[in-house]
């Protein structure tokens, strides 16, 4: 055999065992990157990894009174955080309150930010498919709100040139663009600036939660409620990350629990009697999770 057929043989084995290395290393790569996108999949804690950590991470609202809202002295109150206070104490861990906005709810259970979402969370069939929710504890519509001067009783009255006021992320946003795809809307991202803008002149309305419509005519002269019912009845409900059975195996169990003892309308009466009053306690509240 020539030099020259001993160098190209050489050579060819060479190229041949450095492609395989290659092939390889590329496969051990690629079976890495796999593992690590199936471990990624996990996002959320399990219920025991919550108790070992001594802490639990719940979004709430900081911006909507009186539902999830920061006093004067830097502390959460409201119904949801009620609600939340007896959940860290039944389960015998500190809690982490994390400020949450509307559309950011999804997201924050999504990514494993928060462990619980207690936001006055309407439960919908879409948002059912991104997260689990756990049994309701409050019943509520959408409403609409207008100035006295020019009461909004029915969406016709709505011209070509009007806005409506809706908070991005929330259940008037859907609604209205699926039923009502000609009213113009004016979003917000917070229930602060959507209030202020309100206020300010901007929109003939706001649709909202009846909830939040009510309490804001209640709290702020020169306002009605003149839609207080617009689409279907809904549930308010806690919401944890897609998959985490143990969390939410334990949620709904503590929710029927705390029914036995009228828990929900005792939250109710310590933090929505003074701005609904008594007549809509029984309308509100969902007790233990039956809705009537």
């Amino acid at each position: 055999m020539n030099k020259i057929v001993r160098r190209f043989i050489a050579g060819t084995l060479t190229l041949g065992l450095a492609a395989l290395s290659i092939t390889g290393c590329g496969s051990a790569k690629n079976g890495s990157e796999s593992a690590q996108a199936g471990e990624s999949k996990k996002v959320y804690r399990t219920l025991d990894e919550i108790k070992e950590s001594g802490t639990i991470n719940i979004g709430v609202f900081s911006d909507k009174n009186p539902f999830g809202y920061v006093d004067e002295n830097g502390e959460y109150q409201g119904y949801d955080v009620y609600l939340a206070e007896r959940l860290g104490k039944d389960l015998g861990v500190d809690i982490n309150y994390v400020s949450t906005e509307a559309a950011s709810r999804v997201e924050y259970l999504e990514t494993g930010k928060v462990d619980i979402v207690l936001a006055n969370f309407t439960v919908t069939e879409e948002r059912a498919e991104k997260v689990d929710f756990a049994l309701p504890y409050m019943n509520v519509a959408l409403g609409v709100v207008s100035h006295e001067d020019n009461v909004i009783e029915d969406l016709s009255q709505i011209t070509a040139d009007d806005q409506v006021i809706v908070i991005s992320g929330t259940t008037a946003e859907t609604y209205l663009e699926k039923e009502y795809p000609d009213i113009k809307l004016q979003k917000f991202d917070t229930y602060a600036t959507a209030k202020t803008a309100f206020e300010n002149g901007t929109g003939v309305a706001w649709a909202n939660d009846n909830t939040e419509v009510i309490a804001y005519a209640k709290e702020n002269a020169g306002y009605v409620v003149g839609i207080p019912s617009l689409g279907s009845q809904d549930t308010i409900a806690p919401a944890v990350s897609k998959g985490n059975s143990s969390l939410l195996d334990w949620i709904n169990g503590e929710i029927e629990s705390l029914g036995k003892e009228n828990f929900f309308h005792a939250d109710y009466e310590a933090t929505l009697i003074d701005t609904y009053g008594a007549d809509y306690e029984e309308t509100l509240v969902v007790e233990g999770g039956k809705v009537e």
